[in-house]
């Protein structure tokens, strides 16, 4: 069942082991650190209640309702139904939140695919994986993702540097394994479980093996030490900086100081093939939710430019328009990607209707290689008043605050204070701290953009293309050959044999 507030709060007090700022968290709810987004993970579970939203949030089966966000997608309805869930969620908060479940989930779905992969091993891994996600569904957790390591020395192989550079298994027993090392997570501290998997690409001998694994790991569990990078929150006044005092979601370097992984939370290990299959695979179904953030990002990015372009009567102007194009334009091709990724979705192996691989994934690299040259582009649209512009104080000093009144009132529709929130607004989402940390996290949320590129590489059906220019240019029959065996396979067709996996299932 769809889980309440207050369970969720008293999930997050179990006991774990948090640090920020060299101090020693007794309770995460109520830390001004944690609290703005522990609150809005609470108002999350909240609409999954709250009559006015529950529909959109939830649905119905066997009597019993569960959350959108976690349902396996067997149709285009279930996308859709989780792009309007997300959007809602969006709408209510007032701001764009990234790590609050539905967007890691998915992650558990590529592993859901593999498990024929996971069935050369040990048939029991696919069995935990299937547990697993049903296990999501019933009880609601707050989910989060654990993918990058400390990774020290990147020249040497884990064996030849502290071992602990990379998350690697200590030893078997008969409860579990004991699993030593670090992973870097955003919003570990006040979350319930992470999907744990490694992130070496080239595997190499099988001298490596023992850092091929992937687990749910309870946050909660013993042994387990967060180390959080330092919040926005409470630096400046909420007035000044609204954006960075709510949506701030504190990052954490996870310790695993032996920790002990039950088997039955053991999704694969020892096995390079399962760990090869799921780091080339991981965001088929995540990077959904992800782009659908960045299209969210280019609304607020388009209001806020917007505003400030009419409050003071530039909208009319042909260069200030072309420029509100760009971003028009930047906001529309990725919704036309989501939009077609599951008009055209694929079926994925195990049956589950996963977006079209090629126009996500060439939607992401849309999204997220041009979002800073679109953030600058807003930034000359605001022009240079969001970073001039005095705080909140002086418009409320009584010997200043008359100057700022004059000085910032435009007319009887645009008075100094709605002028002063939109520049405030304006400068947390594109040029304080808090923004730069953002555009700095689309390095890291979903991997670095070189990987984005080689998901686009492999998923892309070159043959095609290939079919057409050797038409056009009267090439010869030999060279035909070979073409469905183009470098653009995917490893997961390379993996099932499953070419016609690619094909549309809308």
């Amino acid at each position: 069942m769809i889980r309440t507030a207050a369970e969720y709060l008293d999930s997050i007090r179990d006991g774990r082991q948090v640090w920020i700022n060299g101090e020693k968290v007794d309770d995460v709810p109520t830390h001004p650190m944690f609290k703005p987004l522990v609150d809005i993970r609470a108002r999350i579970y909240e609409m999954q209640h709250d009559a006015a939203t529950r529909d959109t949030m939830t649905y119905e089966e066997g009597g019993e309702c569960f959350s959108v966000g976690l349902k396996l997608p067997y149709s285009q309805e279930d996308w859709y139904q989780k792009r309007v869930a997300t959007d809602a969620v969006m709408d209510d908060v007032g701001g764009i939140v990234t790590r609050v479940g539905d967007e890691t989930v998915g992650e558990m779905w590529s592993l859901f695919d593999g498990q024929d992969v996971l069935n050369e091993v040990d048939p029991q891994f696919s069995q935990n994986i299937r547990d697993h996600i049903n296990r999501v569904i019933r009880i609601d957790p707050f989910h989060v993702s654990a993918n990058t390591d400390p990774k020290g020395d990147r020249s040497k192989a884990p064996q030849d540097q502290d071992p602990d550079m990379l998350l690697h298994v200590v030893r078997e027993t008969d409860q579990g394994i004991v699993v030593r090392g670090a992973k870097y997570e955003t919003a570990a501290p006040y979350a319930n479980q992470a999907f744990t998997k490694p992130t070496i690409a080239n595997w190499g001998d099988s001298e490596l093996s023992d850092y091929a694994v992937g687990f749910i790991c309870d946050l909660g569990s013993p042994g387990i030490k967060m180390i959080c990078r330092t919040g926005f929150t409470g630096r400046a006044s909420v007035e000044d900086y609204p954006l960075a005092n709510k949506f701030d979601e504190v990052d954490a370097l996870v310790v695993f100081d032996n920790v002990l992984v039950p088997w039955e939370n053991v999704l694969f290990y020892r096995h390079t093939k399962a760990a090869t299959f799921i780091r080339s695979t991981v965001h088929r179904y995540s990077a959904f939710a992800f782009v659908q953030r960045n299209l969210r990002m280019a609304d607020l990015m388009i209001g806020a430019a917007l505003f400030n372009v009419r409050q003071t009567g530039l909208d009319k102007q042909p260069a200030v328009q072309e420029k509100l194009s760009q971003l028009a334009v930047y906001r529309e091709g990725i919704n036309a990607h989501l939009t077609a990724a599951i008009a055209t979705a694929e079926r994925s192996p195990a049956g589950l209707l996963m977006p079209n691989q090629s126009l996500l994934l060439t939607g992401r690299v849309h999204a997220c290689t041009n979002l800073p040259a679109m953030m600058h582009v807003a930034r000359e649209l605001c022009g240079g008043q969001i970073c001039v512009t005095p705080d909140v104080a002086s418009f409320r000093h009584p010997e200043t605050g008359k100057w700022m009144e004059k000085f910032y009132t435009i007319n009887d529709e645009w008075t100094a204070e709605d002028r002063r929130k939109l520049l405030a607004f304006a400068r947390d989402l594109l040029n304080s701290d808090y923004a730069g940390h953002r555009l700095t996290f689309q390095l890291f949320a979903q991997s670095a953009p070189f990987a984005h590129l080689a998901a686009v590489y492999r998923n892309f059906d070159w043959s095609e293309s290939l079919g057409f220019a050797h038409r056009a240019a009267g090439l010869s029959e030999e060279l035909l050959e070979g073409i469905d065996q183009t470098a653009g396979d995917t490893s997961a067709k390379q993996l099932f044999g499953a070419r016609a996996a690619g094909k549309s299932a809308g």
